[in-house]
């Protein structure tokens, strides 16, 4: 009688040592599953508190090295207390310059010249309103169209018919061709001075000529999408800056504070007569 109940009481312990184990294996996997990122919301998001309103982004993954440069800045609040410091209505809204920071101390890189970050055109992602693009310099100093390291616009555009989508796929050429020969140029340059040939400038631009014509022959001229180009139609954009300047997020709510920032009086530089700043930008979780 004693055995059994010896027997009995160790199969218990047994048994209840192995039921803790499973809870422990099953609350194991239980935590390693929620920690894994859902593909669902496998992006970034970024509220901006203005003096305006607020506006949330979403930053593509598709765009790494703008995702995370900017994720960098947030973190370490380098837009706090900037200034939209250019404003253009119907067009687009620009911020991220560090000299309009409150208290700016020099030393902060600037964000044109010195502090860039490589292109990352993305077919699937445009100018419609609401996009979030990097700003940079102009295609005669920067034929590699490198982003600014902090500077940044969200688009407001207005509406296109298909003759105006028309000719603004000629000006996305125009620009593309223009990139593509100033970087021809620095290559060829480049190669004649470390081979020692001599070439002449005229020489040097023919031949720069051919390779971008060559190019040119086997990518084709680009082509704005139809889906894009119905949303161009009905819901605007800037459509001429595709393909030449880096599209990296876009607004998922406060399309309402970015038309109330477009629509401030400014001045001949398009600089805000009152200022508007953002106060903070923080990630967020959705």
């Amino acid at each position: 009688m004693q055995s059994d109940l010896v027997n009995i009481i160790n199969h218990i312990i047994v048994f209840m040592n192995t039921l803790k184990k499973i809870s422990i294996l099953f609350y194991l996997a239980l935590f390693m599953f929620s920690c894994t990122p859902s593909k669902d919301n496998k992006n970034t998001f970024i509220l901006m508190k203005t003096t305006l309103g607020d506006i949330t982004f979403r930053l593509y993954d598709e765009t790494p090295g703008h995702r995370d440069n900017f994720i960098k800045l947030v973190k370490g609040n380098v837009f706090e207390g900037i200034s939209f410091h250019r404003i253009i209505k119907d067009f687009m809204i620009q911020a991220g310059d560090p000299e309009t920071k409150i208290n700016y101390k020099k030393g902060i890189n600037d964000s044109l010249s010195t502090y860039t970050i490589p292109a990352e055109f993305r077919l699937k992602y445009f100018h419609k309103k609401g996009a979030l693009a990097a700003a940079r310099e102009g295609n005669d100093i920067n034929p590699e169209m490198r982003s600014s390291g902090t500077q940044f616009y969200i688009v407001q555009g207005i509406k296109y018919s298909d003759t105006e989508l028309n000719q603004a796929e000629q000006r996305i050429n125009n620009n593309i061709k223009q990139g593509l020969f100033l970087r021809m140029i620095k290559e060829v340059s480049d190669s004649n001075r470390i081979s020692g040939t001599n070439l002449d400038e005229a020489q040097i631009q023919e031949k720069a000529s051919l390779r971008m014509f060559q190019t040119m022959a086997t990518n084709g001229d680009y082509k704005i999408p139809e889906e894009q180009r119905n949303i161009y139609k009905n819901i605007g954009g800037t459509p001429r800056l595709d393909r030449t300047y880096t599209v990296f997020g876009e607004v998922v709510d406060g399309l309402d504070v970015v038309d109330r920032i477009a629509s401030v009086k400014t001045n001949e530089n398009d600089k805000p007569i009152t200022d508007i700043r953002i106060i903070k930008m923080r990630l967020i979780h959705k």
